[in-house]
């Protein structure tokens, strides 16, 4: 059964299978002690932590390890927060980051930097976003869900010219290479390059002002209390170094099947967007929003014909509300894939794949009523469509059933109150080259207002 979904978490590596047990009989004892059990358990854990020094590209001693990527993102905001409070309390994040760091910006004073419709913020509106009082910026290497790669090292050098320390969400690009820049603090997570999961790494640089908050500890610089996980993290070190070892050519393997379905799907069904920068990106993943479906049902029917995917719908089993990611691009969110291949992904996985989706898409458009075509029909000059109480795609695809009653120039008006129409009605017109003239208030929910422009 082909697994899509390396962005949620990769599979365990064969090197890090082979040194989590290894280092269970060497790495149980604590580092923190002179006898020799300890001092066997102290060089595991310092050879992992430079093994992954190297990887990312800094000093051993400005690395820790964590219970995990989340925990090393709340830890690293937290510290280096507290340690510029003269500074301020504003804190600078894209509108596009893991939700680990919009939550531990909670109770802040934060300014969201917008991202264009391919995912990315430009440096120079990040530049506007610093001030005075700005004691913390935070930009992700790359998307979780769209894959975009962020222009790190151009916006380190905005918050180094203002004085401002960068944090950096590195856990999607890691695996690929070194996150280049004069960043000051970097975050990972060692599941997301096939490493165990609970463990994750907090680099903070030499120089930057860093008070660390919670429970106080001697381990790990007093940056991350409890008792280390010795056989976790020595896993994690040597796998990442052996995904490094071949990220080269798998990237260019990888990128060549992503460029495969990311021309196919929409020469295969009708109705589809593909998101994301489609040359700055990762070289694994991909995403598409299919009009007139619901991404919990396409996972469902996917998953039933063998192939486990990942989807930033607001029509997933676990939100019913839309991704902040595509929406602060400003795409559709219903009917939302995100494939994410892993390490050693098969060219016929993804070729079958391409055999079995546009199948299952036709199947759930009919499913739910959609239209098969946009031809008009009797003109009318402005229609209002009744979408209160149906839940996504339903109000797109009831908007899409009339837009052809009405003459060009003409306008649809719908009536929802699910949230995800507020961003897939623009959305869709976007796709559809209508006019989205805006939305109004109405008695329960909003009113979406379409003119037909042809």
């Amino acid at each position: 059964m082909p697994y899509f979904d390396a962005a949620s978490s990769a599979p365990l590596h064969p090197v890090a299978r082979q040194a989590l047990q290894a280092s269970l009989d060497e790495g149980w004892a604590d580092p923190a002690r002179l006898y020799r059990e300890g001092r066997r358990a102290r060089l595991l854990l310092d050879a992992a932590r430079e093994a992954a020094a190297e990887a990312v590209g800094c000093r051993p001693d400005e690395l820790v390890f964590t219970s995990s990527g989340t925990r090393a993102i709340h830890s690293g905001i937290a510290g280096a927060m507290a340690g510029r409070r003269r500074v301020g309390r504003h804190l600078v994040v894209s509108a596009v980051e893991h939700s680990a760091v919009l939550h531990a910006a909670e109770g802040l004073p934060v300014t969201e930097v917008p991202v264009g419709r391919a995912g990315a913020v430009t440096p120079d509106a990040f530049d506007a976003a610093l001030r005075e009082d700005t004691a913390l910026a935070c930009l992700q290497s790359a998307n979780h869900e769209v894959g975009t790669q962020q222009p790190v090292a151009e916006v380190a050098e905005a918050c180094r010219a203002a004085g401002v320390p960068l944090l950096v969400d590195a856990a999607q690009s890691l695996p690929w290479g070194r996150v280049d820049g004069a960043w000051s603090l970097l975050t990972a997570s060692a599941h997301k390059w096939g490493g165990p999961a609970g463990v994750g790494l907090l680099v903070v640089r030499k120089g930057v002002r860093f008070a660390p908050q919670g429970p106080a500890d001697e381990r790990e610089s007093g940056r991350a209390a409890g008792f280390e996980n010795i056989p976790a993290i020595v896993a994690a070190a040597a796998s990442l170094r052996a995904v490094r070892d071949g990220a080269e050519a798998e990237a260019g393997r990888l990128r060549a099947l992503v460029d495969r379905i990311r021309v196919r799907v929409p020469e295969l069904i009708p109705d589809v967007e593909v998101v994301g920068d489609p040359v700055r990106r990762l070289p694994h993943l991909v995403t598409f929003s299919c009009l007139y479906v619901d991404g919990e049902t396409v996972l469902h029917e996917l998953d039933r014909a063998g192939f486990s995917v990942s989807s930033g719908s607001s029509c997933t089993s676990s939100t019913l509300t839309p991704s902040h990611v595509l929406r602060a691009m400003g795409v559709l969110s219903g009917g939302n894939v995100r494939v994410s291949l892993p390490v050693g992904t098969a060219e016929e996985d993804v070729d079958r794949f391409l055999d079995v989706l546009p199948g299952v898409v036709a199947g759930v458009r009919r499913r739910l009523g959609a239209p098969d075509s946009a031809e008009p029909s009797a003109e009318a000059p402005s229609l209002v469509v009744d979408a209160l109480g149906k839940r996504c795609p339903i109000p797109v695809i009831e908007l899409a059933k009339v837009i052809g009653n009405v003459p060009v120039g003409g306008t649809v008006t719908v009536l929802a109150d699910d949230e995800a129409a507020r961003l897939d009605i623009p959305a869709w017109c976007e796709m559809r080259g209508q006019e989205y003239v805006g939305e109004r208030p109405a008695p329960r929910g909003s009113a979406y207002v379409v003119r037909r422009t042809g």
